[in-house]
């Protein structure tokens, strides 16, 4: 699987990210996509969407995108939620999912700070995709993609674009 890995889009998704986004399988988002359940919709028709609400998305989308997502891609186990910290700093309710799920990778948002990191706590691979849109104080706009393949990610790629 070839997945693309955004967030904090805040109503923005921008040209450069679609042309980014447009070899992958299927897109994740992190959370906060903003401007209402028809932007969630302008990604879910560009490619399959797997994603949660984030602190500042509305109810509308909070109805068809969940708080957490935990799901297999092509066997490695997946847990995503929109405000997750990082290794070594989770909030107790993540840390608690953590250690019910076992995941592989967990996916996160909400920091606007991109951060790839191997917790050995948990022995798990941390992906947060940093902020895609405009709103927040991020020098750069950030998303991930990446090939998932037996359970691992390999040729992981940085989009950054100047805000």
């Amino acid at each position: 699987m070839f997945i693309g890995l955004i967030s904090d889009t805040h109503g923005v998704f921008s040209d450069e990210f679609r042309q980014f986004f447009a070899p992958v399988d299927e897109i994740w988002h992190a959370g906060d996509f903003g401007g209402g359940i028809d932007f969630v919709h302008t990604f879910s028709a560009f490619k399959p969407l797997v994603g949660v609400y984030g602190n500042c998305d509305a109810q509308e989308i909070r109805f068809e995108c969940p708080l957490v997502q935990l799901w297999n891609c092509d066997g490695a186990k997946v847990l995503m939620t929109h405000i997750g910290g990082y290794p070594g700093h989770y909030p107790l309710n993540v840390a608690a999912l953590l250690d019910r799920h076992h995941p592989d990778i967990f996916v996160c948002g909400h920091s606007h700070i991109l951060k790839v990191m191997y917790d050995p706590h948990y022995h798990l691979m941390a992906l947060n995709p940093g902020a895609a849109g405009l709103q927040g104080w991020q020098v750069y706009r950030t998303a991930l993609r990446f090939h998932i393949d037996n359970g691992k990610i390999h040729d992981m790629e940085v989009f950054k674009l100047p805000r």
